[in-house]
């Protein structure tokens, strides 16, 4: 299936896995009363915070979002990915995206997923910045000819 003027857009694909990610986080929060955040959870399971799930279970959930493309892959075929070509632009992504979690208290699962399925005002205005930064982001790097679109 594909979308008018999105040929690379996957949309069953993308509904199934939303709805496994709302499954996990539902699982996550009735089961154990801890929100899905995966930033969090990242830093729970290397021992930077003492605060989130229990580590063993943080440990668990991170090996369990590495298998996962795996078996998606197993199911659909093999899963076409780019990125730029400069390894350092990767490395400072991360960095920032790392930076920029601990300085909102959260990432796009924990803010965007769980934060926003709670109605938290927070959430929501954390989740609305980081659309928001990432649509400047975009563009910048287009107008600085960067290539991504």
């Amino acid at each position: 299936m594909t979308i008018p003027g999105f040929p690379d857009a996957m949309p069953v694909e993308g509904f199934i896995g939303g709805l496994l990610i709302g499954l996990a986080a539902a699982i996550m929060l009735l089961g154990i009363g801890r929100i899905a955040g995966v930033s969090g959870i990242a830093a729970r399971a290397t021992g930077l915070s003492e605060g989130g799930p229990p580590r063993g279970l943080a440990i668990i959930f991170l090996i369990g979002l590495m298998i996962g493309p795996f078996i998606a892959a197993a199911i659909n075929g093999p899963i076409e990915a780019t990125f730029p070509p400069q390894a350092w632009a990767m490395v400072a992504g991360g960095l920032l995206v790392g930076f920029g979690t601990r300085l909102g208290s959260g990432c796009t699962s924990g803010h965007g997923v769980c934060g926003m399925s709670r109605l938290s005002r927070r959430s929501i205005s954390a989740t609305l910045t980081f659309i928001g930064s990432g649509v400047v982001t975009v563009a910048i790097v287009n107008a600085l000819g960067g290539g991504w679109s």
